[in-house]
């Protein structure tokens, strides 16, 4: 077996502290983040001269640089980063704070993109690494009252297959991590909430959130098992941009992305009515 060194953000619970875990398990180097300073000392213990604690807010993109700099320069080359950290805010759009769309980008998108251009200098000159972004079934399609956090991972899936297309001649591996629902404390304790203050979203939205809480820690998804199939992703020869975890996910991201492809065969020929006739027409890749 191949030993990597992992930088895996937001391990003090949830999934990234089971990739951590599961990663650790098998015999590799990680360095986790938290942002509490009482968590350090917890995650190192795990795996003692293995497991490697920093303290970070990925939404600070100073740090993040210098916690990589000083990571490549006392643990090693990164040779995976799973962007991880993030969480959820849940509430009706238009009762939602505007402020909260901003934190929830903050932390989602932004944290998420500084910590992989943080690695990418390393990986891009040494010809291999692999980087993963956590985004969500929820980036595939959508429910009611999670709009800033949909629009969150929506940002992720565009902003990260286009890096998968611009680093592939270089060696590096770029997925997103796509999960549906696991047993974690995403929908408990670590989401966010807008507060009820428009009686008209009672009927849609009440019973959605209500749902959301009752499910909490009765997920369908093992987080231990998720860890086990990104680790099976790093070994593969040909590793997805797109990884579906959950078959909860399967089930709604079909549903998300063949109601958007009714809507494109439905209003075909208006799409097609705005072309001049002798324009050019886009490569893609």
């Amino acid at each position: 077996m191949t030993t990597r060194t992992f930088l895996i953000t937001g391990v003090s619970s949830g999934l990234g502290r089971a990739f951590a875990e599961g990663a650790l398990a098998a015999g590799h180097v990680v360095v986790g983040t938290v942002r509490k300073p009482d968590d350090l000392a917890a995650f190192e213990a795990i795996a003692p001269g293995r497991a490697h604690a920093r303290q970070l807010d990925v939404t600070d993109d100073e740090a993040v640089f210098a916690v990589v700099a000083e990571v490549e320069q006392t643990v090693g080359p990164i040779d995976v980063l799973i962007a991880n950290a993030g969480y959820g805010y849940e509430g009706v759009f238009e009762e939602s704070p505007l402020a909260e769309l901003r934190a929830q980008f903050d932390a989602n998108v932004f944290g998420t993109a500084a910590t992989a251009q943080a690695v990418l200098p390393g990986m891009r000159k040494r010809r291999s690494g692999h980087i993963f972004a956590v985004g969500s079934m929820g980036g595939l399609m959508t429910v009611p009252g999670l709009s800033y956090y949909h629009g969150s991972k929506y940002a992720l899936e565009g902003i990260f297959e286009t890096l998968a297309k611009e680093v592939a001649s270089f060696g590096v591996r770029v997925t997103i991590i796509e999960p549906g629902s696991f047993r974690t404390n995403w929908s408990g304790s670590s989401m966010r909430r807008s507060s009820r203050s428009i009686p008209e979203y009672d009927e849609l939205f009440d019973p959605i959130r209500a749902a959301r809480q009752a499910a909490s820690g009765n997920q369908l998804g093992n987080p231990a098992k998720a860890a086990d199939a990104v680790l099976a992703v790093i070994d593969a020869e040909n590793p997805p941009v797109h990884l579906v975890l959950g078959s909860d996910a399967l089930r709604l991201v079909d549903a998300g992305r063949a109601a958007v492809n009714a809507d494109i065969e439905t209003w075909e020929q208006l799409s097609r009515s705005t072309d001049f006739p002798d324009g050019h027409q886009i490569v893609s890749t």
